[in-house]
């Protein structure tokens, strides 16, 4: 049987049968609730379109440190099959 998660986890079962787990000080406040509430839907997705491109960028670059001597198609295919298995 599996031990809890340590006190600082907040976990749940998402809709989508994964669990869901973050950092107590990661949940959503009620003021970013009501900010993404204000946002069109365009707005929300462009700020998911940045966030996307952003994390895939961080991910090539935490790549490129861990294996320096990759070229950079490797760290760029690397990236496109991570993501493409990447789950919400």
């Amino acid at each position: 049987m599996a031990s809890p998660p340590p006190a600082n986890l907040a976990c749940g079962k998402a809709a989508n049968g994964y669990i869901a787990i973050m950092l107590a000080d990661e949940q959503t406040s009620p003021e970013q609730v009501a900010v993404f509430r204000r946002m069109t839907p365009e707005q929300r997705w462009r700020a998911a379109h940045r966030l996307y491109w952003t994390m895939r960028r961080h991910k090539a670059a935490f790549l490129q440190s861990q294996h320096p001597e990759w070229p950079e198609a490797r760290v760029a295919a690397e990236v496109r099959e991570i993501f493409s298995h990447a789950r919400t």
